[in-house]
């Protein structure tokens, strides 16, 4: 792609830019060779405004390995070993690596990021599509994924986490922000949130889920540890928990809120190791540990707690 003066002036970038523009390029330049030569002057936000104007192309960058101060790259890179950038790492479509991928910066890709190790951002992570690492996924600001996410290890955020797809994660999801998934969010270890989970789908993790704020569902929620929350806990379907189930304090608890009053037997049981407080709706399926009729159920009531 060929850039001409016209061309960018019309998109309305800022004076300073446009005169360094004027200055360094010429009349039909090509479009990466000037987000190169920005970047090489220090210009890289300069750079990542140009290529949210004018797009990503089908270039394909292959190396055997990358190591830069910074990189704004239009098109793919294909990096065979690992990613070591000090800075901003961002580019107009995927960004692959046979080893970790690590910015000390924002990573950005306009689609897919996928690793062979693990994924580190100084900043913001954010993928247009899928997000995969064979090992721990981890960001100092906030991960946004417009696809699913996978990780081989944990899922960890220091700021907000937004998923359009599903997350399988194979180990701890820790966030200190909020966590939206569009679909199923299933956590190896433990989730540990200091703000509110909502998932599309269900949520499921192999030890306790801790809330910070509200925990909500629209399928079930389970989890071999505890369930707990800051806030309310509702649930589209199932809540099960091997041990307590518990909300904030004047908060409810909620199942089957999606389900019909008359099938909450089949699909909204509640069991946890002891009858949560709180439990404003949903099919108390009891403990199997203290009940003595552990094949009996009680209905809680839709409008208050059970007795």
């Amino acid at each position: 792609m060929e850039l001409t003066k016209n061309f960018v002036k019309a998109k309305r970038p800022c004076a300073d830019g446009y005169r360094w523009f004027i200055r360094h390029g010429q009349d039909n330049c090509d479009y990466q060779h000037l987000l190169d030569a920005l970047v090489a002057d220090g210009r890289v936000d300069d750079a990542c405004w140009l290529l949210t104007q004018f797009g990503p192309t089908d270039a394909l960058l292959a190396l055997d390995a990358l190591e830069a101060d910074a990189i704004v790259f239009a098109g793919s890179l294909q990096v065979r070993a690992g990613i070591d950038i000090a800075g901003v790492l961002r580019a107009g479509r995927t960004i692959r690596a046979g080893g970790g991928i690590r910015a000390g910066g924002t990573i950005v890709a306009g689609e897919d990021i996928e690793s062979a190790a693990g994924v580190f951002g100084g900043a913001m992570l954010d993928a247009g599509g899928h997000l995969k690492a064979a090992w721990g996924i981890e960001a100092e600001g906030a991960i946004r994924c417009g696809g699913n996410l996978r990780a081989g290890w944990d899922l960890r955020g220091a700021a907000s986490i937004e998923i359009a797809g599903g997350a399988a994660i194979g180990q701890d999801l820790v966030a200190q922000g909020a966590v939206g998934c569009g679909k199923g969010l299933r956590a190896g270890g433990a989730i540990d949130v200091r703000d509110t989970v909502r998932a599309g789908h269900g949520i499921e993790a192999g030890a306790s889920i801790d809330c910070g704020r509200h925990l909500e569902a629209g399928w079930g929620i389970r989890s071999r540890g505890a369930i707990l929350a800051a806030g309310a806990i509702k649930a589209g379907e199932s809540l099960h928990a091997e041990e307590e189930i518990r909300a904030g304090a004047g908060y409810g608890i909620f199942a089957g809120l999606d389900v019909r009053v008359d099938a909450w037997e089949a699909s909204a049981k509640v069991f946890a190791g002891r009858r949560p407080e709180g439990l404003m709706s949903g099919w108390w399926e009891g403990a199997a540990a203290t009940s003595s009729h552990p094949h009996r159920a009680t209905r809680a009531a839709s409008t208050s707690p059970p007795r």
